[in-house]
């Protein structure tokens, strides 16, 4: 089972994500996008997130190789958790070459299909808004919007969620 849960900031799609990943009754990795550095409201978001997961689960912090954390990590008795894909995207615009993000993009698609196991994806929709004037933040979304579209046709269920309430936009919920 491959799932991608998109929402806004605060809309609970961590917190359903982390749900899902309960009710799959495997164990439980999470695999972690965010990079704290010198961000304090950022420590403190993580920190939230660190606080509400069972001490249970496992842990895994990726940086630009997220297809090797999933290769490494999937196993057919195992629910893998990607927190978050527009974190992760974030880091792969701003400390690599266009060619990497995009390298590292496409390595994500190709594995995404063969894992084993449970996979929860988790990432921001960030196309409601109006299209922002700096160059950077539109080829943030319009990478961000592409990627969506290319996760989602590969997933099992896609969940939009608002509000704290999920909104299934391909598959049932369980």
């Amino acid at each position: 089972m491959k799932e991608l849960i998109l929402g806004g900031t605060r809309s609970g799609k961590s917190q359903l994500a982390e749900q899902h990943a309960l009710e799959s009754g495997l164990d439980v990795v999470y695999l972690a996008t965010a990079q704290v550095g010198d961000d304090e409201e950022m420590r403190d978001r993580i920190l939230h997130h660190q606080r509400r997961r069972p001490e249970h689960w496992g842990l895994v912090e990726v940086g630009p190789d997220l297809s090797a954390a999933l290769q490494q990590q999937a196993a057919p008795d195992r629910c893998l958790l990607v927190d978050c894909l527009t974190l992760w995207l974030t880091h792969l615009l701003w400390n690599e070459s266009p060619e990497r993000c995009r390298l590292e993009q496409d390595k994500l698609l190709q594995v995404l299909p063969e894992l084993p196991g449970s996979i929860i994806m988790v990432s921001n929709e960030t196309s409601l808004g109006v299209i922002p004037m700096g160059e950077i933040t539109r080829a943030f979304l319009d990478q961000a919007g592409f990627m969506h579209q290319q996760v989602a046709g590969l997933c099992d269920r896609v969940v939009f969620t608002v509000a704290g309430l999920p909104l299934v936009l391909k598959g049932e919920l369980s």
